[in-house]
């Protein structure tokens, strides 16, 4: 009777220690995907900035050209 009861224990302990990792894989999950937007926002604010500059410096080179 003891080793059926180890086992159980064992099984239990086990799907314990995986549902803290599970837990532990989601809180990152969702910190990396806070970080992925928020970097998904900065290029595209950036990809802005360059396009007005282009836009700037190409009027600059039509005025240049004889």
């Amino acid at each position: 009777m003891l080793w059926p009861m180890f086992a159980i224990a064992l099984g239990f302990l086990g799907l314990a220690v995986l549902g803290v990792l599970a837990v532990r894989v989601f809180v990152e999950v969702r910190r990396l995907s806070v970080q992925v937007a928020d970097a998904g926002r900065r290029i595209s604010e950036a990809s802005a900035d360059l396009e007005r500059a282009a836009t700037g410096l190409a009027r600059a080179g039509r005025s240049v050209r004889p």
